[in-house]
């Protein structure tokens, strides 16, 4: 027996009667939304405690907060991002109506992953909504007592007439694939990704995927070592390093690594103490698969800083190595723990070189005192996003997509490029029923006259006349 069809029959019905479409029922959706965040923030920084160790720092900042702006800037820009977009006319349609209407796909899959559970799996949710999608949101079932929140607790404060939580680990995940959907937003690993997109092909779905991949992060000998070792560390080992936008090897001259090394300790010392196995500030891995997993790739390179680890606690040391070779398995594969390889380059070009010759990463960081290093970083090469002498802030603005390109993804989401990505862009254009003496141009026996007339009155071209 299907166990999602009766909820996916139910959902489809429900958006068959256009329940989800008016600017009213959305607003009252992102409200609900609003109301979960506030009522339940204790229970939410706990279940982040539980699962990651997360201080309520983080989890304020990385979680609760990012989703709770989503809701607000959405609400605020609701009725400005449903309305129509005007677009401009040619010469034979100036007396029409031509325009872009926003409209719900329908149901969407919403498939979330486990290392900022919330906020990876509500953001895209405030889009679907505002939307006016119904909605099937997908936790994670690694982070357990999130999803458990997230099961149990979300569907009160949401219509449930169009919005569900279905429960599961890969073979039921592999279920609810087989099913069709209106559109597919999934985040996570690189390889779910593929199964994902195959599913969706099957259905000529189209998707989202933000994925990950190994995020470079180069460093200038013209820069201030403490003040980047501050900034680096502090993004490398936010989450206990579980972010797909951390930066995940360093590039360097071997003059630059020598500076960089103590600064780095300094760093790390100054934010986790002196046992950082006890600091309140530094989460755990997620599970015993990925701390084994993590601790084989502490046998790469040479250990500089950290490396100590305890498999009681999923705990691994804030750890630097060096001597890596870019042959090792740590930099085959995206690391996400708190590991950061240092490789060695002789130049600015050799460091541009090795990173355009792997897969386009989901960010990229440069640091440097030249502005010019900087510019020259960011315009010979291509990433998800980019960010000059600090890490990932530029998630913080709304403003600005968030999303991969090439291995590390497809699409883009954040503020408002979350309701377009849930949006179908519909052309449309409405035209009289009258004056059909004008469309006597285009219709046979053809002329060279009527070509040349119908030509210019097709062409591109911007006109202040609005008559309708």
């Amino acid at each position: 027996m299907d166990p999602f069809e009766d909820t996916l029959r139910r959902l489809r019905e429900a958006f068959a009667t256009g329940r989800t479409q008016p600017a009213k029922f959305r607003a009252t959706q992102l409200r609900g939304l609003s109301r979960f965040l506030q009522d339940n923030k204790q229970l939410l920084l706990d279940a982040l405690a539980q699962d990651l160790r997360k201080s309520d720092f983080e989890s304020e900042v990385s979680e609760i907060a990012i989703s709770q702006a989503e809701v607000t800037l959405a609400l605020k820009n609701l009725r400005a991002w449903m309305k129509n977009e005007r677009v401009p006319k040619n010469l034979a349609t100036q007396l029409d109506s031509a325009f872009i209407r926003k409209e719900p796909f329908g149901l969407v899959l919403i498939i979330a992953p486990w290392n900022y559970p919330l906020n990876l799996t509500l953001v895209p949710l405030v889009g679907a909504l505002a939307a006016g999608n119904c909605v099937v949101l997908k936790p994670s079932e690694i982070s357990n007592s999130v999803e458990k929140v997230l099961a149990e607790v979300l569907p009160r404060y949401l219509d449930q007439s169009c919005f569900a939580v279905v429960l599961g680990g890969p073979q039921e995940t592999g279920q609810l694939l087989e099913h069709k959907f209106d559109y597919i937003f999934f985040t996570g690993s690189p390889r779910v990704g593929r199964i994902v997109m195959t599913a969706a092909a099957k259905h000529l779905t189209p998707v989202t995927l933000e994925l990950g991949g190994k995020n470079p992060c180069y460093i200038d000998d013209n820069c201030d070592p403490q003040t980047v070792a501050n900034r680096v560390a502090w993004f490398r080992y936010f989450n206990a390093g579980q972010t797909c936008v951390a930066p995940d090897y360093i590039l360097c001259s071997p003059e630059t690594q020598e500076r960089l090394l103590p600064a780095l300790q300094s760093a790390i010392t100054r934010f986790y103490g002196d046992d950082p196995q006890s600091s309140p500030n530094l989460g755990r891995i997620i599970n015993q698969k990925h701390f084994q997993r993590l601790q084989a790739l502490l046998g790469c390179g040479r250990i500089a800083i950290g490396g100590q680890s305890d498999e009681s606690e999923r705990y691994i040391a804030p750890t630097v190595l060096v001597d890596v070779q870019a042959t090792e398995l740590v930099m085959q594969e995206e690391i996400f723990g708190p590991i950061l390889p240092i490789l060695n380059v002789q130049s600015l070009d050799e460091a541009i070189d090795f990173i355009t010759q792997r897969e386009k990463p989901l960010a990229l960081y440069a640091f440097s005192n030249s502005s010019q290093v900087v510019k020259r970083v960011l315009a010979r090469t291509s990433s998800g996003g980019f960010c000059g002498n600090d890490g990932f802030m530029h998630m913080t603005l709304t403003s600005l997509p968030f999303g991969g390109v090439g291995a590390s993804g497809m699409g883009r989401y954040h503020g408002k490029f979350s309701f377009d990505t849930f949006s179908h862009h519909r052309a449309c254009l409405l035209r009289s029923p009258r004056m059909e003496k004008v469309n006597d141009l285009r219709y046979p026996p053809h002329t060279p006259r009527n070509l040349r007339v119908l030509l210019v009155a097709m062409e591109a071209r911007c006109c202040s006349c609005t008559l309708l």
